[in-house]
């Protein structure tokens, strides 16, 4: 019996990885239960398997950090850390917040609460992610153009919805436990 345990634990071993695989944004495919990861502190963002044993990163656009006079409001521009769930996408007539498409999904705070908070793109993407600062939105969380295809596809293959995570550190070893 116990060396029957045994080689069930290291045959579980043996097939959960030590850390995710990293996989090129341009060799990653959207599987369903993806889950979108963004670091707010490094201001990256990570789409993870929902069985952890591989990701891709790239580069994101969060909030200012600073208190921002904006649409009538008065409000922290910080991308909140929180769990996320976006349920609703959205075509926006902006196209210079949103970018040339408009594509805007919206995040729903613990999956339940309407926000003003989505993911999307914006016109000067260019220009935004050459900075070096890239505390620029006023709290969503910008992506480029190739990438909102990506996330946008991740959130149409889980049924219309995308779990999201934003935190101000992203850990390795979190992923591979399963504790995200």
């Amino acid at each position: 019996m116990q060396a029957t345990l045994a080689i069930s634990a290291l045959a579980f071993l043996w097939f959960t990885p030590a850390h995710p695989a990293a996989v090129a944004n341009s060799d990653w495919q959207p599987m369903v239960g993806d889950r979108f990861i963004v670091d707010t502190t490094e201001n990256a963002g990570y789409l993870i398997r929902s069985d952890s044993s591989s990701y891709t990163t790239f580069p994101v656009i969060t909030g200012q950090r600073r208190v921002v006079h904006y649409i009538g409001r008065t409000y922290d521009a910080r991308t909140p850390n929180q769990r996320w769930v976006v349920k609703t996408r959205h075509i926006k007539g902006d196209r210079i917040t949103y970018g040339p498409t408009g594509r805007f999904l919206r995040m729903y705070k613990d999956g339940q609460e309407y926000t003003s908070y989505g993911i999307h793109e914006h016109r000067s993407e260019q220009r935004m992610f050459a900075e070096n600062e890239r505390y620029q939105s006023m709290g969503c969380i910008i992506v480029k153009t190739a990438i909102m295809d990506v996330v946008e596809a991740t959130y149409e293959l889980n049924g219309d919805l995308l779990e999201v995570l934003t935190q101000p550190s992203v850990n390795m070893s979190a992923w591979s436990s399963g504790s995200l």
